[in-house]
């Protein structure tokens, strides 16, 4: 008998976590499967890109994890059991029930309208492919001089406001941001962002509350009536509420409680990665959610579960930033040094340098995921007997 793996979304921590554990476990002794809505890789963090029209390359999981031994079941999950360890899933099939010893939840998270009226309604998102093809149609019937508005001024609503402003220069864009623009930016690093926006013609509006959202304005807190015939929202993100509806640990934004080896704190054969996680960094600080948060706790949930079933030692390395990238368009960037608790350093690279170490980036983690046992020794190892088929113990 086998013991039945099941990671739950293949974004950039499900896949990297499938593709690990396919290289550390013997597939005699374990079965992997891989579930996702989608049959191709999404790069979330190109979704603005997607938007004004460029193509992406294209990923298929068949190809991915060919000869791996992940079984890819392309399918949406609809309810989880963790008492009774079993996923529902639909698929083209229809409605499925699987069973799993151990189960990794990665379906991360999705675009947030924080109850905003209107917003649900007339606003378009950018969390995932759906709505950036959605929102790629609406951007290319704009006629010349049209007001896009972007809300939201993290590093979502930048990149997508400055892609939009040098993709589509005939366009007035603008963005609206709660704080300062970049504000959690070093001196440096917001100079330069405001340097950019100006060249780019980017109207900012700092210190604004959006209340409202209609399909031709958004409205602000402080009486601004701004002109919209489009807007972004980008002012938040979500988990996917699936967690929250059964027994595990949860926080009160629907983040699973899990402990220093992503392992849910109250069901012990549940692991969660990523922005389904609520995991504490340097100084007890909860990671933001990012890639960067999200690949660390992929490897150790990855490691921590081979190394329980095959009773190897435990990985325990910490978790902490080095930096913060953001792409201000094809052809600039800033680079932010952080500290492990992602406060700013005073040093920033920017410009073009800047947008080529984040390509690299981005390319690099694209290319990891597309790639999940390639550079890996292979170290796999005869799972315990007591493991094979049966929840694992501490």
């Amino acid at each position: 008998m086998q013991h039945r793996i099941i990671v739950l979304g293949a974004g950039y921590t499900g896949a990297f976590v499938a593709g690990r554990l396919a290289r550390r476990l013997r597939r005699e002794d374990v079965t992997l499967t891989l579930v996702d809505a989608e049959p191709d890789f999404v790069e979330r963090v190109r979704m603005h890109q997607l938007a004004v029209g460029q193509d992406l390359r294209p990923r298929p999981y068949s190809e991915m994890f060919a000869g791996t031994g992940v079984v890819l079941k392309v399918a949406k999950v609809t309810g989880i059991d963790v008492d009774g360890r079993t996923v529902s899933v639909l698929g083209a099939d229809g409605a499925e029930e699987l069973a799993y010893d151990s189960l990794v939840y990665a379906l991360g998270s999705g675009w947030n309208t924080r109850g905003v009226p209107g917003a649900a309604e007339h606003a378009h998102d950018i969390a995932g492919r759906p709505g950036a093809l959605r929102l790629r149609e609406r951007l290319a019937a704009l006629d010349s001089g049209r007001p896009v508005v972007v809300v939201g001024g993290g590093l979502t609503g930048i990149e997508a406001a400055t892609e939009f402003a040098e993709a589509r220069p005939d366009l007035d864009v603008a963005l609206v941001a709660r704080g300062g623009l970049g504000d959690w930016l070093s001196p440096a690093g917001r100079r330069h962002l405001r340097k950019v926006c100006g060249r780019l013609g980017i109207t900012v509006h700092e210190h604004r509350t959006v209340t409202a959202v209609a399909a031709d304005r958004v409205t602000t807190a402080e009486g601004d009536a701004i002109p919209a015939a489009v807007t972004v929202w980008t002012a938040g993100f979500a988990v996917h509420p699936l967690a929250g509806a059964t027994a595990l640990d949860v926080t009160g934004t629907g983040q699973i409680v899990v402990d220093g080896t992503m392992r849910s704190v109250s069901h012990p054969d549940v692991y969660a990665v990523g922005d389904a996680a609520m995991v504490r960094g340097p100084g007890g600080t909860p990671l933001r959610m990012s890639c960067a948060s999200g690949t660390p706790t992929a490897w150790q949930a990855a490691d921590s579960l081979a190394a329980r079933l095959t009773g190897g030692k435990l990985p325990n390395v910490p978790l902490r930033y080095f930096n913060q990238c953001v792409s201000l368009g094809r052809g600039d960037g800033v680079i932010q040094y952080v500290t492990a608790d992602d406060r700013a350093r005073r040093a920033a690279l920017t410009g073009r340098f800047a947008a080529l170490y984040k390509e690299m980036i981005c390319r690099a983690a694209a290319w990891s995921v597309a790639n999940p046992t390639f550079g890996m020794p292979v170290r796999r190892r005869a799972a315990l007997r007591d493991a094979v088929g049966a929840s694992v113990p501490g």
